[in-house]
């Protein structure tokens, strides 16, 4: 297990808008004002105030190294921003007046020393004002995880400050875990502060991802949370063996794959950072997670051969519990169509949009760049073919004529060098539909077919003995909307099938010997006739 850049740039640049590096101390501190600096006024004039600001180190003397903002949260200055520095530590700037937001990073040459971060969230300018800005008065953020032989990866804090209904917000985002923190003033009002920090630690096995969030009238001085495991959910992250020349470009399906983790940025979670971690394909990597952060981003990027594009799974909002173990594979068989949180397909007017991914993986994960040789997709009209388009069914629209009809929606994609991970797909839809007035789902018409077999982390199912497959219905007939449902298996890549009876949600495959491809077909019709007709050619292999 190692690690890669101790940064995971989705995880910044979406919870940041602007970074300056601070000399040794290999920090980032952000604020974000939210709008362009302006210049500082020279002159006084009528309802401007001169802001001083003094800055003492640790020893109480000019710091080595600072970077101050004052942002206008509100009042005649909102929307101000200034960065006033000065070699002596003391610097004066002119501003109009209202309430503002003050965050100040000082650090020395000594990587060793770490950070001091100082924020005043209430800075009232009505009068000439001077902040004394000192280091002395910081505290340690101590967070550790359960176990003491990991190590220090990343961390970030984020501080959010409201008044009269505008919000600005400050960070800092680190490499080192030497960093002290403060409160500067007097306190605002209730619950007008939001904070968070995330750090994350990495091991032989997997890391840490450790996130608190604060609400108060105050930031943070400090932190003190050493965490136990007790406290923690697991996230488990399992990267599978690719039988295609997909994989490494090798042939093997084995490399290298990456793993970011953060939280999920929204109104509860807030800003983040997050982290990345690297595992040979096919490993595991456990990551243990703080549930009371939020839900979390799971990015997964797969091996791929130099100068390939990249190929990624996106897993947003994972719900994680104190003390239990979530699983996501990715990569793994079966292959196949997938319709989580998707309407499969869409009608506005007389644009019929299809968002029916072919190639999602046995987890049920969409890629972002999935490799096949040919994809080709059609629809039909009462029966004649009206569109026919190269590529497979993700977003591709379709303009139909006014009024109802019956539709016939059919993809193909080949993948030949893919035996063991599905070589092809076959995929018909039929349904009903006509002209609406808007944006909505084709009401109650596709449905695709899960196969989740058991199989081992190569990939393979053992050979020559049966073995349960659960079979699970995504879309308009799931939820006991079935009004039939066939599945059959091949061995000879699809030349016979054998039709196997489901029961209690699952069918019961006779594995063929070792080495032999299992190709899976299902032939299903709803509650309001719509029909779904889908094969996929050597689903799994056996080993």
């Amino acid at each position: 297990m190692t690690t890669t850049s101790p940064l995971s740039r989705r995880s910044v640049l979406r919870a940041l808008t602007g970074a300056a590096v601070l000399g040794g101390a290999a920090s980032v501190s952000v604020s974000v004002p939210g709008s362009t600096a302006l210049a500082a006024e020279p002159q006084t004039e009528p309802g401007t105030y001169t802001l001083t600001i003094r800055h003492l180190g640790r020893d109480g003397r000019v710091p080595t190294h600072y970077r101050t903002s004052v942002t206008g949260i509100s009042g005649p200055g909102a929307g101000r921003s200034e960065q006033p520095h000065d070699a002596s530590g003391t610097t004066s700037v002119r501003l109009p007046g209202g309430r503002y937001l003050l965050e100040s990073s000082l650090w020395t040459d000594r990587v060793a020393d770490g950070t001091d971060w100082i924020v005043q969230p209430r800075l009232d300018l009505d009068r000439d004002t001077t902040v004394t800005v000192d280091a002395r008065t910081t505290a340690p953020v101590d967070v550790t995880p359960p176990d003491g032989s990991a190590a220090f990866l990343n961390s970030g804090m984020f501080i959010e400050v409201t008044h009269e209904g505008a919000t600005r917000m400050a960070s800092i985002v680190k490499a080192t875990p030497t960093l002290r923190t403060a409160h500067l003033g007097p306190e605002t009002e209730a619950g007008s502060v939001k904070q968070w920090y995330d750090s994350y630690w990495t091991t032989r096995t997997g890391g840490y991802a450790l996130g608190r969030t604060f609400s108060g009238t105050r930031a943070l001085t400090g932190l003190t949370h050493h965490w136990t495991a007790g406290e923690l959910a697991a996230l488990e992250l399992r990267a599978a063996a690719r039988p295609d020349a997909g994989g490494a470009g090798t042939g093997t399906g084995t490399g290298t794959a990456v793993i970011d983790l953060a939280p999920t940025v929204g109104p509860a979670a807030g800003p983040s950072v997050g982290a990345s971690w690297s595992l040979p394909v096919p490993g595991t990597a456990t990551l243990f997670v703080t549930p009371g952060r939020g839900r979390w981003d799971v990015v997964y990027t797969a091996p791929a051969a130099p100068g390939a594009r990249p190929n990624r799974y996106f897993v947003d909002g994972i719900a994680l519990r104190a003390g239990a173990t979530t699983v996501h594979t990715f990569d793994s068989p079966v292959v196949g169509p997938a319709l989580i949180g998707r309407a499969g397909v869409e009608r506005d007017g007389d644009t019929l949009t299809a968002d029916l991914p072919l190639l999602a993986d046995g987890d049920g994960h969409v890629p972002t760049a999935p490799s096949f040789d040919t994809a080709w997709a059609g629809l039909y009209r009462d029966g004649a073919l009206l569109h026919a388009r190269s590529g497979g069914l993700d977003r591709a629209t379709f303009t139909v004529p006014s009024g109802p009809a019956s539709y016939r929606l059919a993809a193909t994609v080949a993948r030949r060098g893919a035996t063991g991970a599905t070589t092809r797909v076959n995929a018909s839809w039929t349904f009903r539909s006509a002209t609406t007035t808007g944006p909505v789902p084709v009401p109650v018409s596709v449905s695709v077919v899960r196969f989740s077999p058991g199989l081992g982390p190569a990939g393979t199912a053992p050979a020559g003995s049966p073995m349960r497959v659960p079979v699970t219905v995504q879309g308009a007939a799931a939820d006991g909307r079935v009004r039939s449902l066939t599945v059959s298996m091949s061995a000879d890549g699809g030349s016979s099938w054998t039709v196997l009876p489901v029961h209690e949600g699952a069918v019961t495959v006779p594995n063929p010997a070792a080495g032999t491809s299992v190709s899976l077909r299902a032939e299903l019709t709803d509650t309001d006739g719509n029909t779904l007709d889908q094969t996929l050619v050597d689903a799994y292999r056996t080993g």
